[in-house]
């Protein structure tokens, strides 16, 4: 007990290690009187200014050891951050032009689906078996309202078949191959196509004009009850044309004082310059009966 010292002053706390008596119960001493500090300061902070001021005294010095490396650090990343932005800056400009690009392609499917769910609700309501086809060309001829699809013979597509959109009737086939098939639009002037007024059942012949939204309906008595706005759907006469389809709405009627006839113009109800997926009509050996009521056939459709 000697060797303990009596203060805690000026004495250095090595000597409390030294070797000598009581080593092992000035071990146990300090021991407990560490653990008392530890849990008087716990509870009663009583050392937390002594390490505010040591904390505040280290600071600089650890801030001075540390700062070759901050430097070389910071350099070293604002260097990377440059390249690292440039970078992605490309990256970002070029997924930009992608996504662009697909966003085009996306309105372009976009209306693409809405015209097959209106070709869909079409086919619903179309009582005879259909086949839908897809026009992939069209007669560079401006006298020639034909255009090609791309199903034929090798598909059961036969000559006279009807062709409707979504809207209404477009044309008959008037060639057939074994992969496609060439039909010619209701607008063509070697087109006919027998009618009759939805409103009232006055038949007519319907014939095309050889412009795309113009068809004449040819040979009406003056007296004929039609007037502007009627809707013209397929008679069934003749047996080509499934009965009850429409196929255009009247536009004008002009009655010319001592003319035996009235001209009557009227609009296609199908979209024959923008429709490109259609619905081939079969109807029960329709092929079969002669068209006996078309006026002016096309010269393919009668061979």
């Amino acid at each position: 007990m000697n060797s303990f010292p009596d203060c805690w002053g000026d004495c250095d706390i090595k000597n409390i290690f030294v070797e000598g008596p009581f080593l092992g119960a000035r071990m146990i001493l300090v021991a407990l009187l560490s653990i008392a500090i530890g849990i008087a300061d716990f509870h009663f902070n009583l050392l937390s200014s002594l390490r505010e001021t040591l904390a505040t005294l280290v600071a600089p010095v650890q801030w001075v050891v540390s700062a070759p490396s901050d430097v070389v650090d910071w350099t070293e990343d604002a260097v990377k951050s440059r390249r690292d932005l440039q970078q992605e800056n490309e990256a970002l400009r070029n997924r930009l032009l992608i996504l662009e690009a697909k966003s085009q392609r996306l309105a372009s499917l976009t209306a693409e689906v809405n015209r097959l769910r209106e070709l869909l609700n079409a086919s619903s309501v179309v009582d005879d078996s259909v086949l839908v086809s897809e026009i992939i060309g069209i007669n560079p001829d401006p006298y020639m309202h034909e255009v090609v699809v791309n199903k034929g013979s090798d598909d059961g597509v036969y000559l006279g078949q009807p062709m409707l959109d979504s809207q209404g009737l477009m044309g008959q086939v008037t060639q057939v191959s074994p992969l496609t098939s060439r039909v010619l639009l209701i607008s063509d002037s070697n087109h006919a196509v027998p009618i009759q007024v939805n409103r009232n059942g006055v038949r007519g012949i319907l014939v095309g004009s050889g412009v795309l939204d113009r068809l004449q309906l040819i040979n009406v008595p003056d007296t004929a009850d039609i007037v502007v706005g009627d809707l013209l759907v397929s008679s069934g006469l003749g047996g080509k044309f499934p009965a009850g389809y429409p196929v255009a709405k009247v536009t004008a009627v002009v009655h010319d004082p001592g003319e035996p006839f009235a001209r009557i113009e009227a609009h296609p109800l199908s979209e024959l310059n923008r429709s490109r997926h259609v619905l081939l009509v079969f109807k029960k050996k329709s092929s079969e009966v002669g068209d006996r009521v078309s006026d002016e056939p096309s010269p393919e459709a009668t061979q």
